[in-house]
């Protein structure tokens, strides 16, 4: 076919379906706590306060994120509205980047045909599909790194070439942006994938050479650049609270997210099925590579062991964290189909996980659209043992059974894939992803805001009722960042001179006593909201588990319970009740 010759007729092929497939719903379902909505009122108060230059939660200074990514969001919200399909957008435009530079990269190092398979496989696999389409910093993070190590590929290759030093300012120029989009693991992962394949290329003198000089000076100047300019404006702090944060999410699990270290592996081998098998089916694969090809092979994998190995040993856990992974895996995965396909086969135990979690996966999602046939059971049985998500689950979701159909979609997919790959039918494996990347789409449009309303939706309504009164609102017993963005908090919520006072005392109080002043002020303000002389009404929210630690508080009255949440009121004193 002649457009898979013609380059710009395939980018403007890629760009469109990608754009199809990721920009339309993206604002159908709340954001979800944490991460999601961190960012994305981190944004807001962007807008909210006029001050661009300093990431603000709190209305106070966030320092452990910089600020690229945020400036996305506040663009984005600027021109759509602060709702979810503006703080969601960013990631949707970062998918068709993404695949636009897959295919690019693929073809260089391979073929067209190679570049869009890459694609395809990318697309269809379920943790990439799916970052894509939410409001996290990890998709434009991970691109700016593999953008950068990719122009490192290029000048490590043609160290003598014309192109060095413009490749050596690309790559250093991304990675300073990957270091201001969300943090130094940026350079600690590109420098540790370097010194790998620097290691294993027992060369370690090509990567001594005047454009890795230009490189580094490059990244050390952009990824400086807002740092130095917060420091100039007597805003130093900025960098001491930052190293504490990393440091902190590198020794302890940060706020419960910890977990053992073969969790990323997990993750990857479920998160990434099928593209995770092929990764190991043509893992070995490197028979008559150029040494081009060998050379980007090596850098792929050295990146993969950084990220996995570098985030198994950090002590907090969350998923995303090994999200740099999907470039390399789907890499390998790619190659094995585009160049060993006739080599590539899956062994007694592959083949075992593979049903395994084909089957699995199949099954849940069936059962999942006659969820109500069997809640009842679930909520008064001893399988589910938390009370806050017995509680999620007397929540009133509508299934109409159809959602099972996803199910069977999915395990088709992965029988083709399978079929095509023992059968040595490549167009099998293409039907599979095909057929995978319909299964993905549906499930996040059908099956993820029927969750949400199991987890979250109950407080998030609640959130939204109060934004539309002048009032307080805090939580207790638990993390989350929901009732700031939906109750649309406000700095005048923090203009009580009553409220600074015992504030500051309480915060003085816990710093004294080791902890963070920052990460405190929500105990703080909580404080002050059940105890303090306030001026307008306080809500509290809280699981209904840990309901009773409020008894206490004899001014709270509790309003009702709703899906495993309790709501209370505070009314100011003299306020008839």
């Amino acid at each position: 076919m002649p457009i898979l010759k013609n380059n710009a007729a395939l980018t403007t092929l890629i760009a469109l379906i990608a754009g199809i497939i990721f920009i339309p719903f993206i604002g159908n379902c709340p954001l979800f706590d944490w991460d999601e909505i961190n960012f994305a009122e981190c944004a807001r108060e962007m807008i909210v306060s006029g001050n661009y230059s300093q990431v603000q939660l709190n209305y106070l200074p966030f320092w452990e994120k910089p600020p690229v990514f945020i400036w996305l969001q506040a663009a984005s919200m600027n021109i759509f509205g602060i709702n979810e399909f503006a703080a969601r957008l960013p990631n949707a435009l970062c998918s068709i980047v993404s695949l636009i530079t897959l295919f690019h990269i693929g073809r260089k190092i391979h073929s067209n045909k190679f570049g869009l398979l890459w694609c395809l496989i990318y697309v269809s696999t379920i943790l990439p599909h799916l970052f894509f389409r939410s409001g996290i910093i990890d998709p434009w993070f991970n691109l700016l790194i593999f953008i950068s190590i990719y122009n490192i590929i290029l000048f490590v290759n043609n160290s003598s070439g014309k192109k060095e030093v413009l490749n050596a300012l690309l790559a250093g120029f991304f990675l300073g942006l990957a270091v201001l989009t969300k943090g130094p693991a940026a350079l600690v992962i590109v420098a540790l994938t370097v010194l790998a394949v620097a290691i294993l290329s027992r060369n370690l003198k090509q990567f001594l050479s005047k454009p890795f000089m230009v490189f580094a000076a490059t990244t050390l100047f952009v990824s400086l650049s807002w740092f130095l300019f917060e420091l100039m404006r007597g805003n130093g702090k900025v960098i001491e609270e930052f190293i504490t944060y990393q440091v902190r999410l590198f020794e302890t699990g940060d706020s419960g997210h910890d977990g053992p270290f073969f969790y990323h592996m997990v993750v990857l081998l479920l998160g990434c099925f099928p593209a995770s098998f092929l990764f190991i089916a043509g893992y070995r694969k490197k028979e008559e590579l150029t040494p081009f090809q060998l050379l980007c092979r090596r850098f792929m994998l050295c990146l993969f062991w950084v990220v996995l190995i570098l985030f198994s040993v950090v002590k907090t856990k969350i998923v995303h964290y090994s999200s740099l992974c999907y470039f390399p895996l789907t890499f390998i995965a790619t190659l094995a189909l585009v160049h060993f396909f006739e080599k590539i086969k899956f062994g007694f135990t592959i083949k075992w996980f593979y049903w395994m979690i084909a089957i699995i996966v199949s099954v849940l999602v069936i059962l999942i659209g006659f969820i109500d046939s069997f809640k009842s059971a679930l909520i008064n049985g001893t399988l589910v043992d938390d009370e806050f998500a017995r509680g999620n689950l007397e929540a009133n979701v509508h299934w109409s059974g159809f959602e099972s159909f996803l199910g069977i979609i999915f395990l088709a997919a992965s029988m083709l894939i399978f079929i095509g790959i023992n059968k040595k039918k490549l167009t099998l494996v293409y039907y599979g992803f095909v057929a995978n990347l319909a299964f993905i789409y549906f499930s996040i449009n059908i099956i993820v805001p029927k969750v949400e309303q199991y987890t979250q939706h109950a407080a998030i309504e609640f959130y939204k009722a109060c934004s539309r009164h002048d009032c307080y609102v805090e939580t207790h017993g638990f993390k989350s960042y929901a009732y700031l963005f939906y109750s649309e908090r406000k700095p005048s919520h923090y203009a009580n001179h009553e409220q600074k006072k015992s504030v500051k005392e309480k915060l003085d109080q816990m710093e004294a006593d080791g902890h963070s002043r920052f990460t405190s002020f929500p105990l703080a303000y909580g404080a002050w909201l059940k105890t303090g002389k306030i001026d307008k009404p306080a809500f509290i929210i809280s699981k209904t588990k840990d309901e009773k630690e409020l008894e206490i508080y004899p001014e709270l009255r509790k309003l009702y319970d709703e899906n495993g949440y309790s709501f209370f009121v505070r009314m100011p004193e003299g306020t008839a009740r």
